[in-house]
């Protein structure tokens, strides 16, 4: 089946949302306000946060602590790469989970989701050995990478148009706080029963939260109109068929994009806790404050990408933000050492290693953002969770095969740091790909820019 782009932006409008009856601004304090939102849009913005909080703390864990867990579970640094690979295999698990909210609801699997996750984080606090901590954390992304996807579909379906990227952008940062508690928690590593496994063993809280979720989790409105219709998919083959027969251009992008992204992007991410410590010096409770303080400053990329991109363009902005995250990442690893950095305005490594991260991850999780937004929009209903899920498959295969490329450079160079300046090649390639052949999709409704498919 061919496929269009949408229709030109002449015709293309975001309007702002009327203030109409019954809708509602929230304050969210340092985040600013939500967009102005219906009851049941904020009961559904609320709760695809909470479910993203969680899922944050756990992914900030293995990057915070990794020095102490790789002593804890005795894993020497040769080692260490090929672990993070099978970690990160765990996502493609997604693509077996995922399809199954184009089938059966957003609601139902986002809620089994939660809880499969959190089991198996738990678990990984009791791991005895290496295999069995590296077993639990792929089981738990299979499930988090699953959750991560059904709660962006379900509240990319019920916002407005005019606000969608706005929505986006205050969801992954609001989900970001996770990552910032649980830079706090780790500050305090060496004095929290059990260390490392102490701060796993958190991650069991949300369990709690399931029952009352269950009351008050809506469906998404546009599954229960294709249920109605009787237009939804019978099976999950259904979705996944028409995945790469509906919009296979479309497909190609945003599976190269999250490819390379990742490819380049992750090692930078992981190793950062490490490269602190290790090739700086800080102590654990230094980097904990960087990760909290910096990290509140840096995740506003999320909300300043996504009201950027909704006045001006996703695939303008996009590109950019692409292209300023891989730059500033080739730059915060050359600074290990003092000679090999000068900042007029700063006088020490450690100031600029301060600033050029915050400047980093500003722009790394701003042009997540548009990637997320993206990869919801490109896609019709019946098939919009599927497409989620293969993108997070791409995304991890990216970033599994840098951590094995990352080994490979170390095993060469004996260096991580000056590995993953050379993995961010990759990433460059992205705005490229983005501000080239991406179409635009600001404005416009989900039904305009994918038409369901025969």
């Amino acid at each position: 089946m061919s496929y269009q782009w949408p229709i030109e932006a002449k015709t293309r409008s975001a309007p702002e949302t009327p203030l109409a009856e019954g809708r509602k601004s929230i304050p969210l304090g340092f985040f600013g306000r939500t967009p102005p939102f219906t009851k049941r849009q904020r009961r559904v913005f609320l709760i695809a946060t909470t479910a993203g909080f969680f899922d944050q703390y756990d992914r900030a864990l293995l990057t915070l602590a990794l020095k102490q867990i790789q002593k804890g579970l005795q894993i020497s640094e040769q080692a260490l790469g090929n672990l993070l690979t099978l970690i990160r295999l765990g996502y493609t698990g997604s693509l077996l989970v995922t399809p199954l909210a184009d089938v059966f609801g957003r609601r139902r699997l986002l809620l089994y989701t939660i809880v499969g996750y959190t089991l198996f984080t738990g678990l990984a606090a009791i791991a005895p050995t290496a295999h069995f901590f590296v077993a639990c954390e792929m089981l738990a992304r299979v499930f988090a990478g699953a959750e991560g996807t059904v709660a962006l579909v379900i509240l990319s379906e019920e916002v407005d148009a005019g606000v969608r990227g706005w929505a986006i952008g205050l969801l992954s940062a609001l989900a970001s706080v996770g990552f910032g508690i649980a830079a706090l928690v780790f500050a305090g590593i060496n004095i929290v029963p059990y260390g490392w496994r102490g701060l796993y063993a958190l991650a069991l809280i949300p369990m709690v939260l399931i029952i009352p979720l269950r009351q008050v989790l809506p469906e998404s409105q546009r599954f229960e109109r294709e249920q109605r219709e009787g237009t939804s998919p019978a099976n999950i083959m259904v979705p996944v068929k028409a995945l790469f027969s509906a919009y296979p251009g479309r497909l190609l992008m945003l599976v190269s994009v999250a490819f390379l992204g990742n490819l380049g992007g992750n090692p930078q991410g992981f190793f950062f806790s490490k490269y602190l410590q290790e090739a700086h010096g800080w102590s654990p409770a230094n980097v904990s404050s960087l990760y909290f303080i910096g990290g509140a400053l840096g995740i506003m990329g999320n909300i300043v990408s996504g009201r950027l991109s909704d006045r001006f363009g996703r695939r303008r902005m996009g590109a950019f933000f692409y292209f300023m995250a891989p730059m500033l990442a080739f730059w915060l690893y050359s600074s290990y050492s003092a000679e090999r950095i000068t900042l007029p305005l700063l006088n020490s490594s450690f100031s600029a290693v301060i600033s050029i991260s915050i400047s980093q991850l500003f722009f790394d999780v701003a042009s997540s953002t548009i990637a997320f937004a993206y990869s919801a929009e490109l896609f019709p209903t019946s098939f919009r969770s599927t497409a989620g899920s293969l993108l997070a498959v791409a995304g991890t295969t990216g970033g599994s095969l840098g951590f094995f490329f990352e080994g490979l450079l170390y095993r060469s160079t004996g260096s991580h740091w000056l590995a993953v300046r050379y993995l961010a090649v990759f990433w460059l390639m992205v705005p490229f790909i983005m501000f080239f052949f991406f179409p635009e999709t600001a404005g416009l409704e989900l039904e305009t820019i994918s038409p369901g498919a025969d």
